[in-house]
């Protein structure tokens, strides 16, 4: 049994069902935010539809949405964060927060790009068949991806050896939820709606990253304690600089500098790995054994002279 094999860190059901406060507020607050930002793409989608009603409110309704999908980001940072401040966790927690991120952060960004981008058009006809596929897919690997990690970090299952405390295994949920969003919030924005047309393929691939092998880093590890050097405290800084000039851009920039940051370095870390493999010993030959063109030439003097003899 498993049971017997790994000690679990609990002692009985209520002790891993307890309700921590705090943490369970933060993660009630995520699921909230979720749960207005789909009524807020269904009310925006109802916008579109009524003649009377301008797509100005429209457009304004889906911002709403995508902040309400930021916002349960940083609910989502907080809960575990302060979890793991108090040394609060438990299994409870940890299943209420893939429960709320699967709305937040998988529900809610497929509805968003349904409605908006794949929902049946004239400009995009060829949407109608498949737009429905490709939000599923996303919400399905969202899905599967919070399923995986409740699963790697249960506290009957040995922690996985070449899986470090401070990495995640796939792209995060709330990564790929958050791309999304700042991308819609960009495109109404800056009055960019016809590059709105490759968001089903970057749906897909963010679909691909989160069930992937992929490495991302978690920054679980920083805290009030963490140090760091000077250059880096002065990069972080000039970057902060930046998200307050490019606003939304400068969000956006970030969630996609940090997705192809993983796939990055998986290939080079692919790489190097392949480089490093060294190459196979080479077994000498059989004593009187010729190599190459010599070997060739011997054994066809031996058959000429085979074929000489009386």
């Amino acid at each position: 049994m498993v049971r017997d094999r790994l000690p679990s860190k609990y002692t009985d059901a209520s002790e891993a069902s307890r309700i921590y406060f705090l943490p369970s507020l933060m993660t009630a607050g995520n699921l909230f935010c979720g749960f207005v930002a789909v009524i807020r793409c269904i009310q925006a989608k109802f916008a579109t539809s009524i003649p009377n009603l301008t797509e100005v409110l429209a457009r304004d309704l889906y911002e709403e949405a995508v902040w309400f999908i930021l916002a349960a980001f940083v609910f989502d940072a907080l809960d575990g964060r302060l979890a793991r401040l108090g040394g609060r966790e438990s299994l409870f927690g940890k299943e209420f927060d893939s429960i709320a991120d699967t709305v937040s952060f998988g529900m809610a960004p497929a509805l968003l790009v349904f409605f908006l981008i794949l929902s049946p058009t004239e400009e995009y006809p060829f949407f109608h068949k498949v737009g429905w596929l490709i939000g599923f897919i996303y919400l399905l690997c969202a899905a599967v991806r919070l399923a995986r990690f409740n699963v790697i970090t249960h506290p009957l299952i040995a922690d996985p050896d070449d899986l470090e405390k401070d990495e995640y295994f796939g792209l995060p949920v709330p990564a790929a939820a958050c791309m999304i969003a700042s991308l819609v919030l960009v495109l109404n924005s800056y009055d960019l709606r016809y590059w709105s047309i490759f968001l089903p393929i970057l749906m897909l691939l963010l679909a691909l990253l989160m069930v992937s092998s992929v490495r991302y880093p978690s920054f679980k590890t920083i805290d009030l304690q963490t140090q760091t050097r000077l250059r880096t405290f002065i990069l972080l800084f000039i970057f902060i600089v930046l998200i307050y000039q490019l606003r939304w851009f400068a969000v956006a920039i970030m969630f996609l500098s940090y997705i192809f940051y993983g796939l990055t370095r998986h290939f080079h870390q692919e790489w190097k790995s392949r480089k490093a493999i060294p190459p196979a010993p080479q077994v000498p030959p059989p004593p009187g054994v010729l190599q190459g063109k010599d070997n060739t030439h011997a054994t066809l003097a031996a058959n000429h002279r085979l074929s000489n003899e009386p």
